[in-house]
């Protein structure tokens, strides 16, 4: 293991599910893992926290392979800087003190099917950050030296976190449209975590942007760059709300035709029980938000709709590593702010209960130096 001049601890500060299946976060102290081959050893700052996090915390997501354990380390949007190196991580070109980022996936084989053609989030052998693999809700983390995000100079870390996932995923979402500069997009769940990212990151893109959300929301999705917002609130949620809202929808697009795509940044079954209602001739689906519980089919995706609209459904886990780098000089360059609110770790059980309340704008950062 390679060092320079830097105090590792023997332990350091980790905040863990404590009771997985509820809402419960606790701040135990835990050892300082040592890198093995190829990897490096981060001494994480901030970590951004998603709704993901909170699935996987409350045992929401049936498509798990198991239940979260008990003092499992959440967390999978981590930014901080090398320390240490351990055998053959010098290699990939690293330096002692560059940030870093760790994303959803904490580990890719980069050999099997997914990950050789450029789909390494669904990595068959992955491990995911925060579930049986220890996540970015700590001081000090693993990752290796060939997979880790570099943070470019000029873009803070606390801005960083947060488009490891949230930033990723809607950009690989946006591009899975196949729109062209000019067409409309619809994202449901505008002003929220994802939501908030895909409008601006699809302005930088030269999309249209047509929002979707609750009306208090209206004032910060529109500053954010959306041409048009509609209020789901004034709109029932019967087939007659529904058609209206669609109606709607197709009048503020490009040439009121309907929209290229949707981008799904809600988890809500009943907005991917409207989304393909909104789209035009040939329009992408691109499922993102991922309900809890049992699942619901798509409403209106029977295979007459589907075959005389030639209408796409596509699936998008968070992004590869290129969709990374490219998420991160956006941002570096202005395109994509986080609109985020910083706390320190005793806050993550209080941040996830407002989460679950759906009471939070943009998202929220983990100082991990404040406790």
């Amino acid at each position: 293991m390679a060092t320079a001049e830097v105090k590792i601890p023997t332990h350091h500060k980790a905040l863990v599910y404590d009771k997985p299946g509820e809402i419960s976060t606790k701040i135990e102290t835990i050892e300082t893992p040592k890198p093995g081959v190829g990897e490096v050893l981060i001494n994480l700052t901030h970590s951004g926290v998603c709704h993901s996090d909170q699935a996987v915390m409350c045992n929401r997501w049936k498509w798990l392979p198991a239940a979260t354990q008990a003092g499992q380390v959440g967390g999978h949007e981590g930014v901080g800087t090398v320390v240490a190196f351990g055998d053959g991580a010098e290699a990939s070109g690293l330096k002692i003190g560059q940030r870093v980022g760790i994303k959803w996936m904490a580990y890719a084989c980069l050999n099997c099917l997914p990950c050789m053609s450029g789909r390494d989030a669904c990595c068959t052998t992955g491990r995911i950050s925060g579930f049986y693999t220890p996540g970015t809700f700590q001081e000090y983390a693993l990752g290796p030296a060939n997979y880790v995000t570099p943070i470019p100079d000029g873009l803070s870390s606390e801005m960083a976190a947060p488009l490891l996932c949230g930033g990723v995923t809607v950009y690989a979402g946006l591009k899975k449209t196949l729109a062209q500069p000019g067409d409309s997009i619809v994202i449901p769940g505008a002003g929220g975590g994802l939501g908030h990212l895909a409008v601006q990151i699809g302005k930088g893109m030269g999309y249209r942007i047509l929002a979707i959300d609750n009306g208090d929301k209206e004032d910060f999705v529109k500053g954010l760059g959306a041409e048009a917002f509609f209020d789901i609130s004034k709109y029932g949620r019967d087939a007659e709300g529904n058609k209206k809202l669609a109606d709607d929808v197709k009048k503020a697009s490009s040439e009121g035709m309907g929209a290229a795509g949707v981008v799904m940044c809600t988890a809500s079954n009943a907005a991917y029980a409207q989304a393909l209602s909104f789209l035009r001739f040939g329009g992408t689906l691109v499922c993102v938000g991922v309900p809890e519980g049992d699942p619901v089919p798509i409403g209106g995706a029977d295979p007459a709709s589907m075959l005389a609209q030639e209408l796409r459904i596509v699936g998008s886990a968070v992004g590869n590593r290129k969709d990374a780098i490219e998420t991160m000089n956006m941002a570096a360059r202005g395109i994509v702010k986080t609109h985020f609110t910083l706390e320190p770790m005793s806050k993550l059980t209080e941040t996830f209960e407002k989460m679950d309340q759906m009471k939070l704008q943009g998202r929220v950062v983990i100082d991990l130096s404040k406790e």
